[in-house]
């Protein structure tokens, strides 16, 4: 099993971003996959998720509203939009399938929101 973000950078607030998650070594469209991220010196939080099929959406209430989580089965890649970014947002990003034990996520990509 692999994942693999990238996509992050540099963005002013008010910018936008699409951070992205290569998935391999596992039938990636039987999975419900995940977006996590870690700021400087906060928890690991969840921010978003996706049924199999690209349905069933939900998101954290920091998110809601300006990030979309979506998935391209045929490429196997996870998608992340993040618009209207605050430097709250500022964080490693990451990608992962499942939940606790057994879960697996990806080296994350970081995400900087700055003037």
């Amino acid at each position: 099993v692999q994942l693999v973000e990238s996509g992050g950078g540099l963005v002013q607030p008010g910018g936008s971003l699409r951070v992205s998650c290569v998935a391999s070594g596992f039938a990636f469209d039987n999975y419900r996959m995940n977006w996590f991220r870690q700021a400087p010196g906060k928890e690991y939080e969840w921010i978003a998720d996706i049924g199999r099929s690209g349905g069933g959406t939900q998101y954290a209430d920091s998110v809601r509203g300006r990030f979309t989580i979506s998935r391209d089965n045929a490429k196997n890649t996870l998608y992340l939009q993040m618009n209207n970014l605050n430097v709250e947002d500022t964080a490693w990003y990451f990608c992962q399938k499942g939940f606790g034990i057994g879960s697996t996520r990806g080296p994350g990509t970081q995400v900087v929101v700055s003037a």
